[in-house]
């Protein structure tokens, strides 16, 4: 076998697994990519030595597995990562870090495993779902209406099942959620699949890529390295609107002469298909993500109009405008995958109409928030409440509005705290949305552990609300 050429970041030829044969390989990240990675190196390679570079809360686990460890993470530097020919490094890892620079600057390989997994799968049939939002919904809405349609669906990916726990699985089709993290690891790869699908495209994790045109670059190279067979892009996207895409073929979504919203009802081209409104997919953003799975679905060529039906039946997603329920007169709403102020807005126009406390704020990246503010001037909920690292300042941000746009603005010590003001505004009436716009690195862990405190704050069992359904192959 011959290696394939890494594309920028990994820069050093890129390999499948059994091309890690006798060389010096480390593992850099113990979650669950990185677990996926030591397993699937492991099944192929049982011999082969492995470092496993982990922080501290990973220690425990990694030592398990018998290989050499060096801890802790935050003392890693370059000339150590310098001296392994290859790290397979999980996605939450910037390549971009100074000591990643420093190792790949003397030979060293970058790799992550989504790359390992496309080198060693090039003959499956996949179908990568990327965007700043929405595509955990597409992945998992595309792979629902695949398998109620009769096709073996694999949904893998940053939605929730590493590729690499599915090194070996067989599917006729593969929905595969890629992050900004992962989206270039399909180029180094050397595969290209067969549809990509990108539903948006606006700044975040701006402290992983360390700019916003980096961000853009690394999230568009699905489509500008990865030159996948069919494109399906949201039109109503500037960027996406604008690229060249000489590789592929384009299909759009969003505009008349493909799949698209007049209101509520669901139109191919001039064809009314059905009525949206009793979708459980809340709101119109969610409503845009199933014209992009229809899309796709076409491209696939199958028939996206026999197939919209079985949306009805699908599960939403958690910590996606998770309606919890009710106490006392106040409803619970878990969006906290929200990591943008553009998502924030989003969740408040579902809500449009009724009286909303938003809980805004948590681990500051930098991100602008004078659009979200603006939009304040006619789009207020009855209060905000903001909170974490970066609550001061959104808080500084919104106070010369609240008076005259009317509503209540709070700042919070932690999550109880905002919840506490948050039913305190709204007396006994309205709805407490945590969509807080940023993400929940500090006190939590993630995005899921931080809505699961919500809803045991407000009552709810914390433990039932966090399945992702439908994950593997079915």
């Amino acid at each position: 076998m011959t290696s394939t050429a890494c594309r920028r970041p990994c820069g050093n030829g890129c390999v499948r697994i059994s091309q890690l044969e006798g060389r010096r390989v480390a593992l850099w990240g113990w979650g669950r990519e990185g677990r996926a990675a030591w397993r699937a190196i492991r099944a192929r390679l049982p011999g082969l030595p492995l470092t496993l570079f982990c922080n501290e809360a990973e220690a425990g686990d990694a030592r398990a597995s018998g290989d050499p460890l060096l801890l802790p993470e935050t003392a890693i530097s370059g000339e150590r990562l310098a001296a392994f020919e290859v790290v397979v490094k999980s996605p939450g890892i910037s390549p971009y870090r100074t000591e990643a620079d420093i190792a790949r600057g003397r030979g060293t390989a970058f790799v992550g495993g989504t790359a390992l997994w496309f080198a060693e799968r090039g003959d499956a049939r996949t179908i990568c779902i990327t965007g700043t939002k929405g595509k955990s919904t597409t992945t998992a809405l595309l792979a629902h209406l695949l398998r109620a349609g009769g096709h073996r669906t694999a949904l893998a990916g940053n939605i929730g099942m590493p590729l690499l726990e599915l090194l070996d699985g067989e599917a006729a089709l593969w929905a595969i959620e890629l992050s900004s993290y992962q989206t270039r690891d399909v180029a180094a790869s050397g595969t290209r699949p067969e549809l990509a699908v990108v539903t948006n495209v606006f700044p975040e994790h701006l402290d992983w890529h360390g700019s916003e045109q980096r961000y853009v670059e690394d999230k568009l190279a699905l489509l500008t390295d990865a030159k996948p067979r069919i494109a399906v892009l949201n039109a109503g996207d500037p960027r996406l609107a604008a690229l060249a895409l000489p590789d592929s073929e384009v299909r759009w979504f969003g505009r008349g002469d493909g799949w698209h919203l007049r209101g509520d009802a669901l139109h191919r081209g001039d064809d009314f298909v059905l009525d949206t409104a009793a979708l459980p997919l809340p709101g119109r953003h969610n409503r845009g993500n199933l014209c992009a799975v229809l899309a796709a679905i076409d491209a696939l060529g199958l028939d996206g109009a026999a197939l919209a039906p079985h949306a009805a039946s699908f599960r939403p997603l958690p910590h996606r405008l998770q309606r919890l329920g009710a106490r006392d007169g106040v409803e619970y709403v878990n969006d906290s995958i929200s990591t943008t102020p553009h998502a924030s807005l989003a969740a408040l126009d579902v809500f449009r109409g009724r009286r909303i406390a938003l809980l805004a704020g948590g681990h500051d990246r930098g991100l602008d928030w004078s659009g979200f503010a603006e939009a304040m001037k006619t789009r207020a909920p009855a209060a905000i409440v903001t909170m974490g690292q970066n609550g001061p300042r959104i808080h500084a941000l919104l106070a010369p509005l609240a008076r005259e746009a009317g509503f209540a603005l709070r700042q919070a010590d932690d999550l109880a705290d905002a919840m506490a003001k948050a039913r305190d505004a709204l007396a006994g009436d309205g709805v407490v949305l945590l969509s807080p716009g940023a993400p929940s690195f500090g006190p939590y862990r993630d995005y899921t552990e931080r809505g699961r405190h919500f809803a045991e704050l407000a009552g709810f069992d914390p433990a039932a609300i966090g399945r992702i359904p439908g994950l593997g192959i079915a």
